[in-house]
């Protein structure tokens, strides 16, 4: 079973930013589709970025809620993909995870954000 391990969350002030990692034990990301989600208390978790790796090239997806500030990357040769966020808002306090997306993955521990002035 491949194994997820997210860091990099923290307290940022609004408008500010951070970079979010997500490692794999093992290579993964030529073979599935990866994702950056996030979960708030009593609320489903909600995909907010979604990475393929294509023969023709990468393609990336966000919702509108993120469009224009969250960027998804991946380093294969580090089995790691990143979440680089900007311009956070108080909205996107959440914990953070990754995984396959769909996700097919046993979710990791997650790394929580928080913005607040």
């Amino acid at each position: 079973q491949v194994q997820l391990v997210e860091s990099g969350g923290g307290l940022v002030r609004p408008g500010g930013s951070l970079r979010l990692s997500c490692t794999a034990s093992r290579n993964i990301f030529s073979l599935y589709a990866m994702g950056w989600y996030r979960q708030t208390p009593g609320k489903e978790r909600e995909l907010v970025a979604t990475l393929a790796l294509l023969n023709s090239g990468p393609v990336t997806i966000y919702p509108d809620s993120v469009k224009g500030r969250f960027t998804i990357s991946a380093d294969n040769a580090k089995n790691t993909v990143y979440l680089q966020m900007d311009n956070l808002k108080p909205e996107d306090k959440a914990v953070y995870f990754c995984n396959t997306k769909p996700a097919t993955l046993s979710w990791g521990q997650g790394t929580q954000v928080s913005v607040s002035p």
